[in-house]
């Protein structure tokens, strides 16, 4: 009885949280431009992950209901009408991108160990480790199906090279967690890997499927992958919130994660206090003080603001990329994205 009130609680809280975001949402993103498309995608999606086992389909249903913000769709929307018209692969592409992030996300809970996600309780909560593997597996298998029943080739091509570089990236991630190996380059490689890969393919995928042309598909993945960057780096960020945000939360540092604010930090400090930084992140990551001392020394020496140049940088040549297309409507809504993902509190 308790689960269930603490579920609905949370169910409360969320669609409360939710109501508020999507009217905020709809003001930053350009939803306008893409808004049939999109509505067009809901319902080929639910039907992409539909099956033949009452539970699976209710699990399905589950993930559905809950997914968020959906921005990955946004970018293979927008990419496929800067270079064309969308079609019937678009909108496969568009599934596609969705099936291996939800995959990857209700894998990604059982590896972290993690109860919830978006405010609710997580696939591994609900069903545990082996249902939750499986589910994961089965969005693989339906993404893969759907490209290749299609003859989509080239659009699997590009987005399971994503996949690669995703489990490289997080595998990188956990082998340097643990001897924490501090280089900035190590970290770009991450999070190249882990999270912008995906982005890129996803634009590529969306540029590939309106033209058919490569150099479309490569112009956009560059694209891609630097706002994929910016983005993670904004979310290192919130780590170390300001006022304007929230409190700190310091959940990174707690599973020891590298991070740029933390990683600019311990290079140019001394070297006493360097050691004490590492040791609390080895070991008393979860002692709430010794967690704020850490925050507090990464403002001191101006990790934030760095981080924040870096952030920008990424950005900017981000745009630079977009402002090689013709000006439409389509590309500065594109631009209100693309400042979306770096201006965002959450």
């Amino acid at each position: 009885m308790l689960a269930y009130d603490l579920q609905f609680l949370y169910h409360t809280l969320y669609l409360l949280q939710t109501l508020y975001l999507s009217s905020e949402l709809r003001m930053q993103l350009p939803v306008n431009l893409i808004e049939e498309e999109l509505q067009i995608f809901e319902a080929k999606f639910k039907t992409a992950v539909n099956s033949n086992v009452p539970m699976l389909d209710r699990i399905m249903r589950y993930i559905v209901k809950r997914k968020g913000k959906q921005l990955r769709p946004m970018f293979v929307f927008l990419s496929a009408k800067l270079c064309g018209p969308v079609n019937e692969s678009t909108y496969r592409a568009a599934s596609l991108v969705e099936l291996l992030h939800t995959a990857t996300l209700v894998h990604d809970d059982v590896v972290d160990d993690a109860a919830e996600r978006r405010g609710f309780f997580s696939v591994y909560a609900l069903w545990k480790n082996k249902i939750s593997v499986l589910v994961g597996d089965y969005l693989l298998a339906k993404g893969l199906l759907l490209s290749l029943d299609n003859n989509d080739f080239r659009i699997l091509q590009l987005l399971s090279e994503a996949v690669r570089q995703m489990s490289e990236g997080e595998l990188l991630q956990l082998e340097k967690s643990r001897t924490l190996n501090l280089d900035e380059a190590v970290y770009y490689e991450i999070i190249r890997n882990k999270t912008a890969s995906l982005l890129a393919s996803a634009c590529a995928a969306g540029a590939f499927s309106a033209s058919g042309k490569e150099e479309d598909a490569l112009r956009l993945k560059n694209f891609g992958e630097k706002v994929g960057i910016a983005f993670q780096i904004k979310d290192d960020l919130f780590d170390y919130a300001g006022d304007n945000i929230g409190k700190p939360t310091g959940n990174d540092i707690k599973e020891k994660k590298l991070t740029l604010p933390l990683i600019y930090t311990l290079n140019n400090i001394d070297k006493p206090t360097r050691r004490k930084i590492i040791y609390i992140v080895k070991h008393e990551n979860n002692n709430r003080t010794k967690v704020d001392y850490v925050i507090q020394a990464v403002k001191d020496i101006g990790g934030i603001d760095y981080t924040v140049r870096r952030m920008q940088e990424y950005k900017t040549e981000a745009l630079n990329i977009l402002h090689t297309f013709p000006e439409s409507e389509i590309r500065n809504g594109f631009e209100q994205l693309v400042h979306y993902v770096t201006d965002r509190k959450y």
